[in-house]
């Protein structure tokens, strides 16, 4: 796995609704640009590897022959979407403690929705095709 300049763009993306959020939101809380910063960078990573998940349980369940396959593809789906929200919660409790405050499940959601949004917006300016998509 190699950064690309998309990356980049895309954590500047998150730290900027990331802040937003900060000053808007009562329930997020962010110490410090740095804590942001570093928070945009965890978000980027457990996007990544939610939108890769999201696309390989599409992929079995597009691929599936029976339907127990079926079943169970669209019960991982099911999980994988709100269990990804409380994966946040616990990754910046775990590793900014009480400095960041992400808020509750529903603040979260909101949030990861607005950044996949806004990343999707912001590629598609740049002219960049956004394989998560």
């Amino acid at each position: 796995m190699r950064i690309t300049s998309l990356d980049v763009v895309d954590v500047f993306v998150y730290v900027v609704i990331l802040n937003l959020a900060v000053q808007f939101v009562p329930g997020v809380i962010s110490e410090s640009f740095a804590t942001s910063l570093l928070t945009a960078i965890v978000l980027k990573l457990v996007l990544e590897g939610v939108l890769r998940l999201k696309k390989a349980v599409l992929s079995r369940l597009r691929a599936a022959s029976g339907p127990l396959r079926r079943a169970t593809s669209l019960v991982m789906l099911v999980l994988l979407l709100p269990g990804s929200k409380f994966v946040v919660l616990w990754l910046e409790d775990l590793l900014f403690g009480d400095a960041v405050s992400l808020g509750g499940f529903w603040s979260v959601t909101l949030l990861l929705v607005t950044l996949t949004v806004s990343r999707a917006l912001v590629r598609r300016l740049l002219g960049a095709r956004d394989p998560a998509l």
